[in-house]
């Protein structure tokens, strides 16, 4: 498994998408938090990146697509998928390989953003006492939800050879599990007490828990539930 591992992440930055894909990534958040008006952490304030926690799940929603696109329509469409099924690895170590190899692309790219937090902690007062505890769970709600968003996306690359096709299904995937719920919730037939529930069966809802420092057990059970669910 960890040889096909390697072997699609080798892949992933055989060429500039790689590159491009993570930089497009960093360039949009930064821009964001440190340059455009309705996230500038200069007008904010305050010495927080809830900001950034803000909107990185939404750029991450286009990204993750976009790496596991190709990683089965392709296997498909060249012929190879066969080639797979017929070495001594199973199916689940096969989808294994590809959705850690998809994850750790991610996670690099994550990797430059405590860059931004550095910058945070020294542009802010000298006084001021920086919740390392938020941000710590922060990043932990971002690497499950990127976690997440990798195997709907490679679950959704199965549908289709077409990798257009793929990127589609899974970005609307993203979207249902981490918008969809929240917005099915507010509506107002359910506002007798389901929209709780309604709330509670999406990304977001966990996401802002853990996101708050405080790490709950039933935020992990979600999280780890909905991962094994799509593998």
């Amino acid at each position: 498994m960890w040889a096909l591992c390697k072997k699609e992440f080798r892949q992933f930055f055989s060429n500039l998408t790689g590159y491009l894909a993570i930089g497009v990534f960093l360039l949009l958040n930064g821009l964001f938090l440190f340059i455009f008006s309705s996230f500038n952490i200069f007008d904010f304030g305050y010495a927080s990146l809830d900001n950034f926690f803000t909107l990185a799940p939404f750029v991450l929603l286009v990204l993750i697509p976009a790496i596991s696109m190709r990683q089965i329509s392709d296997e498909w469409r060249g012929g190879t998928m066969e080639l797979l099924q017929t070495s001594p690895l199973t199916n689940l170590q096969i989808i294994g390989g590809k959705y850690f190899a998809a994850l750790l692309v991610t996670l690099i790219a994550i990797l430059p953003t405590i860059t931004y937090a550095v910058s945070v902690s020294m542009l802010s007062a000298a006084e001021t006492v920086l919740d390392q505890g938020a941000w710590a769970g922060s990043y932990m709600g971002l690497i499950l939800l990127c976690a997440v968003f990798c195997a709907i996306s490679l679950f959704a690359g199965s549908f289709s050879q077409n990798s257009v096709v793929s990127f589609l299904v899974g970005a609307a995937g993203c979207i249902l599990f981490y918008k969809g719920f929240s917005v099915i919730s507010s509506l107002s037939v359910f506002r007798d007490g389901a929209d709780y529930y309604f709330q509670q069966a999406g990304l977001e809802f966990h996401y802002q828990s853990i996101s708050r420092g405080v790490i709950d057990i039933k935020d992990l059970v979600y999280f780890f539930s909905v991962i094994l669910l799509f593998i």
